[in-house]
């Protein structure tokens, strides 16, 4: 009798296989007798690397090939990023988080240890302060490059893409005093193995200085609405808490946005038996932040995001929104 087979969708960078492994271990650990097949399939955003993705403007670059794979039947499930996986999905597919949450924070990688060269009013050194002034920093998230200029507008802030292993090669190759990546994805490929140089320092940042993307941190699998087969394989890796985060995180993002280029920040929490939500919506160089916060019971996780949206929009990020709405149609 044949092996039953499950065909996983991935990308090929080295974080993605490294996330996907993971989840195919955990359904290994429980299913027993099925095989997991790894598909590689190549997206738009692994595709087009030399324009920031605020640029180019399309939904799910790094989701939409899988999907299309997803729906023709090629896979029988997806693993992601979940901050990669637009809020609307394609007909005929859900998502389901998995697995416990990496750290959601963002972090500064800067190129070489430094101590600190500027302090604050107290004379405590934070944060971003192991950077001189004017240092250049990579990022290509209007996000990251938004909170930061706002909180050091000194700052110049170069585009930078690649996957992790790509970006922390351009620190060194490019001259860049430091960039910004996730934290998560520095902790799952193991830092030294991902690439980062010995000389590097990195330091996590604050929520309350840069607000993740929603999702950040967690991973997330996408199937077939109707078929119950995987739905049933990959319903006891569903992590209660991060799956509570992301879905308030989500329902903020889609309240505010549907997908609009926007510098969004949207992070959520469980601290003892309530779910905490913190969002910041900023103009592109950091001019001006909204920000709100909303905080409920887990069960309640769409409801607090949206309420936190609301926030939001009440406190005048509708008319930011409205802006970068307006440069995607080409309008001024």
């Amino acid at each position: 009798m044949a092996q039953d087979v499950v065909r996983v969708g991935t990308r090929g960078s080295k974080l993605a296989l490294v996330q996907t492994r993971a989840v195919i271990d955990a359904l290994r650990a429980q299913a027993r007798g099925i095989a997991f097949e790894e598909r590689v399939i190549r997206t738009t955003g692994d595709r087009v690397t030399g324009v920031a993705l605020s640029q180019i403007g399309a939904r799910g670059l790094f989701t939409k090939e899988i999907e299309n794979a997803l729906l023709r039947g090629d896979v029988d499930v997806a693993v992601h990023s979940a901050k990669d996986v637009p809020t609307a999905l394609p007909d005929g597919l859900c998502v389901q988080t998995v697995l416990g949450r990496e750290d959601a924070r963002d972090a500064l990688v800067v190129r070489s240890a430094l101590t600190a060269v500027r302090r604050g009013p107290s004379g405590d050194a934070g944060p971003l302060d192991a950077l001189a002034e004017g240092a250049v920093v990579g990022t290509s998230s209007e996000r990251r490059k938004a909170q930061l200029l706002h909180e050091r507008p000194d700052l110049q802030v170069a585009p930078l893409r690649g996957n992790l292993d790509t970006r922390l090669q351009k620190l060194e190759t490019e001259r860049l005093d430091a960039i910004v990546v996730a934290a998560a994805g520095l902790a799952r490929m193991g830092m030294r193995a991902s690439g980062l140089s010995r000389r590097s320092q990195v330091i996590p940042l604050p929520v309350d200085l840069c607000v993740p993307a929603a999702g950040q941190g967690a991973l997330v699998v996408e199937l077939r609405s109707d078929d119950e087969r995987i739905r049933g394989l990959v319903a006891p890796l569903r992590d209660e808490a991060a799956a509570a985060s992301v879905t308030a995180e989500r329902a903020a993002l889609a309240w505010l946005t549907g997908g609009c280029q926007v510098p969004v920040g949207l992070h959520a929490w469980i601290a003892g038996d309530r779910l905490r939500l913190r969002g910041v919506v900023a103009e592109p160089m950091g001019e001006h932040l909204v920000r709100a916060e909303g905080c409920g019971v887990p069960e309640e996780a769409e409801r607090i995001g949206r309420s936190v949206a609301e926030r939001l929009l009440d406190g005048g990020a509708g008319d930011i929104i409205d802006r970068a709405r307006g440069e995607e149609d080409g309008g001024t």
